[in-house]
């Protein structure tokens, strides 16, 4: 399958490390649905730059944590640029920082349902197309919380595990498929989202700079780049695996 046939889907494609993933990957010639939930102009930018310099794009509406909005973006998506052969989970929350006696049962599982049940449910829709192609790539966008474990985020942390999970079992059922399935535990990326969480980016450059071993802050085309390799044809022989992108912060 050549690069100009394939078809991505990538949740939380609007902002951040989902924008440099859309446009790193149209940049290789794929067809890429952006979706949004509540960012709907910054998807349609994300649509326009790639659109400006010659490739394929549309932005999707959709809430990964429902199936009736998964079934809708996948079908919007399929009928406008063809089957969905790259599907990047992406999208996710943390929406409260606090001890776990704190977290509601509600925060906790809208967390869980967002960052890790929508995994689930959107493999399960592109499931078909990357079966028929026998040529497919999942990639799952975890996080170095994994490696790490950090407080006031248990309900983050326990999603992104469940990543790990996702992908290593997966990997064992749809190799046979020609699917394979990994994922990629960013460290401190610095984005739009980790500057409404934390502020103070002063004090948390400083702190990278002590526990990081390349000593810059992380950018989302870091992560891209990692997606890139991963959605080609010189991946074909790693699945299963956790790729660690964190300048060196948490080494395994």
């Amino acid at each position: 399958m050549t690069d100009n046939q394939r078809v991505a889907l990538v949740t939380g494609g609007s902002r951040g490390i989902g924008r440099a993933i859309c446009i790193a990957l149209a940049r290789d010639g794929v067809s890429v649905g952006v979706n949004f939930h509540r960012h709907e102009s910054e998807a349609l930018k994300v649509v326009g730059a790639i659109q400006a310099v010659g490739g394929s794009a549309i932005a999707v509406g959709g809430d990964v944590a429902r199936c009736a909005d998964v079934t809708s973006m996948v079908e919007r998506t399929t009928a406008e640029l063809g089957p969905i052969t790259i599907l990047l989970n992406n999208a996710g929350i943390t929406d409260t920082h606090k001890p776990w006696t704190e977290i509601s049962e509600e925060e906790w599982d809208r967390v869980l349902d967002v960052n890790l049940k929508s995994c689930f449910l959107l493999f399960r829709a592109v499931y078909p197309a990357m079966k028929e192609a026998r040529w497919g790539r999942v990639i799952n966008i975890s996080s170095v919380t994994f490696h790490l474990g950090r407080p006031n985020l248990l309900h983050y942390v326990s999603s992104k595990a469940g990543m790990i999970g996702f992908t290593r079992t997966l990997a064992r059922e749809v190799g046979v498929d020609g699917i394979t399935v990994n994922a990629i535990t960013p460290g401190a990326i610095q984005t739009v989202s980790e500057l409404e969480l934390f502020p103070d980016q002063v004090g948390i450059a400083a702190y990278l700079n002590d526990v990081q071993s390349v000593k810059r802050r992380g950018l989302p085309a870091d992560i891209a780049e990692a997606v890139r390799y991963l959605a080609s044809d010189g991946s074909s022989f790693v699945t299963g695996q956790t790729i660690n992108v964190d300048g060196g912060w948490a080494m395994h």
